[in-house]
């Protein structure tokens, strides 16, 4: 069915100087919001500006994207995929800019209200209202398609745009589904919107708390859909407007196709048919790069052993499997859902002043679609000269730089254990700021235990788990103690009652790794990962000890963890990522292919 062409909406909001002021004395009376100033007071970042991409020099307007970048979370990745596909950037300075545009991409990022407020405050939402009612090429990613909605009720309720009918609700965690939606999903496609053509059976990737419904009043609008608990919008198109609830710019070539599509509307005639299996969530498969200075000075990916990088040598170097963006660019082709970055020498070093890892972010989402995440040194901080950085400012730069998330590892660990001993959320931790800004989506919590063997559950005041195999003295059970400062020292809790507490300040994702598997090769610690993955209700990324393809199946189908990340058995070229995802899909496991 061909979507109906509009241009006078009677959903579309008043364009008047009521309306506006109304927006802003609501949003005024209502929330405290923060400012995503970069150039700001406390860090020199540069202005978005320095981020526009010149891809096709002398190219004219018909070469030229209009991007709406209001300053929150990455959307570097967005300017390298158009970039990529041979488009030039104009960025949006005024509410002229969205109304001269020829085609205008809203990449929007972080918490609705906040987005709605540097809309109004700036005077875009009312231009951006007139070019959708004009039936302008309009393309709206993530939060740029819940922000054409009525409503929200994050931090809310707060009012949107009022184009579509509806309001966009948390996700129901009650029904077992992990909250947030995060992964490779499949689209039910409700009618014919050329820019879905490559898509149908594939995998697309979303990562989102929040959701619109479809209904009667929104149904012309819509689509396609996704399964997710319930059965919620994936996209919308009315004529040339369209907006999609996943990432095309981080859903590998299938996204690049939706955006090739949306910037060459008149270039493709024919559905072309694609070959895919895709029904529901994916099991992730991740790449992790352990990310080091070696002795001469240079950024090199390492493995430990047992969180030991060094060779067991006379020279004792740090053990060099590779060039950080070189090995990122391979995974990515190879096949890996996620790329995660971890930079361990980032509790010794100012976080601001590590330059090569913000190089390494830049360089690799040039050319790498899937999502990436980065961890270490994110944190609070005072320099030599007193001058204060909070982790908000330390993650931002991160964003600005390519990372769609970030991984909070000892900084969480404190926090943890301050709120469980005071049951106060005090808002000052790097988890609490991060994740009030840009969505708890973008915060993982990395944990680290190692096992403490135990004769008998109650000699302990933490959780403890009868273990599958005894310990080396026949012990039946273990608790696991969580360790900061890269498992060196270790800490008076447990990682069942950290992801609990983190869950609750605000952890989007758990990354559970475990020092004693650490590159064994022996298989992840089902025992560990099934304890932490049915007590929380976000995604638990199972870590350490991948040697076969075996063992990914294994941490499938015996826990409820959402992902399997490996960087060893990658780096060395043991197993194949194509080879995991292949033997999973024969288990019946699905997984993007």
């Amino acid at each position: 069915m061909e979507a109906a062409q509009f241009g006078s909406s009677p959903f579309v909001a008043a364009k008047s100087s009521s309306y506006s002021s109304s927006l802003s004395s609501y949003y005024s009376q209502s929330l405290h919001f923060l400012r995503h100033e970069f150039t700001g007071k406390s860090l020199k970042f540069k202005p978005p500006s320095t981020f526009s991409i010149r891809a096709c020099i002398g190219g004219g307007s018909d070469s030229v994207v209009t991007l709406l970048d209001y300053g929150a979370g990455n959307v570097r990745s967005v300017r390298n995929a158009i970039r990529f596909l041979g488009f030039d950037i104009k960025d949006v300075q005024t509410p002229e800019d969205i109304l001269n545009a020829k085609r205008l991409i809203f990449p929007g990022v972080g918490a609705f209200a906040a987005a709605m407020d540097v809309l109004i405050k700036k005077g875009m939402a009312e231009a951006l209202c007139t070019y959708i009612e004009n039936d302008r090429p309009f393309l709206g990613i993530c939060l740029g398609l819940q922000l054409l909605f009525e409503s929200s009720t994050e931090n809310g309720p707060v009012k949107g745009l009022g184009l579509i009918p509806g309001v966009v609700g948390r996700f129901d965690s009650s029904n077992s589904f992990r909250v947030p939606h995060i992964g490779w999903n499949a689209l039910q496609i409700t009618k014919d919107d050329e820019i879905l053509d490559d898509i149908e059976n594939r995998h697309v990737y979303f990562v989102h708390s929040y959701r619109a419904l479809p209904s009667n009043d929104n149904n012309e609008w819509v689509s396609s859909t996704c399964n997710y608990g319930d059965s919620f919008i994936a996209s919308v198109r009315r004529g040339n407007v369209h907006a999609v609830q996943f990432h095309p710019e981080k859903s590998g070539d299938v996204g690049l196709s939706i955006l090739r599509r949306f910037l060459y509307p008149n270039s493709y005639t024919a559905k072309k048919p694609l070959g895919g299996k895709a029904s529901k969530l994916a099991k992730r498969v991740i790449a992790c790069l352990d990310v080091r200075t070696n002795d001469q000075g240079d950024l090199v990916v390492t493995k430990g052993d047992q969180y030991d990088v060094r060779e067991q040598t006379k020279e004792n170097e740090v053990r060099n499997l590779g060039k950080p963006v070189d090995l990122a660019g391979q995974y990515y082709r190879d096949g890996a859902d996620e790329v995660s970055f971890l930079n361990i020498t980032g509790f010794r070093d100012f976080p601001l002043g590590d330059l090569p890892m913000l190089k390494v972010l830049r360089y690799t989402s040039e050319n790498v679609f899937v999502p990436l995440t980065v961890g270490g040194g994110i944190r609070d901080f005072t320099d030599g000269n007193g001058r204060y950085y909070s982790s908000l400012e330390v993650a931002s730069e991160y964003f600005r730089s390519g990372a769609d998330k970030v991984s909070i590892g000892s900084d969480a660990v404190y926090a943890a254990e301050e709120y469980l001993r005071t049951g106060v959320k005090t808002g000052k931790s790097s988890l609490e700021q991060i994740s009030r800004v840009y969505g708890n989506q973008a915060v993982v919590v990395s944990i680290d235990p190692r096992r403490v063997y135990l004769k008998n559950p109650s000699d302990v005041e933490f959780k403890a788990v009868k273990l599958s195999n005894p310990g080396p003295n026949g012990e039946e059970y273990a608790w696991y103690q969580c360790t900061v400062s890269g498992g060196r020292e270790g800490r008076p809790i447990g990682a069942y009652e950290l992801a609990k507490a983190v869950e609750e300040l605000g952890a989007g994702e758990i990354l559970l790794n475990c020092i004693d598997c650490d590159g064994q090769g022996k298989g992840f610690d089902i025992d560990l990962i099934r304890l932490i993955s049915d007590a929380v209700s976000i995604p638990v990324i199972a870590s350490s000890g991948a040697g076969a393809v075996g063992h990914f199946s294994e941490v499938f189908t015996k826990t409820n963890a959402s992902a399997a990340l490996a960087a060893g058995i990658f780096h060395r070229k043991e197993v194949p990522i194509q080879s995991v995802k292949e033997h999973l899909l024969n288990e019946g496991i699905e997984v993007r292919m």
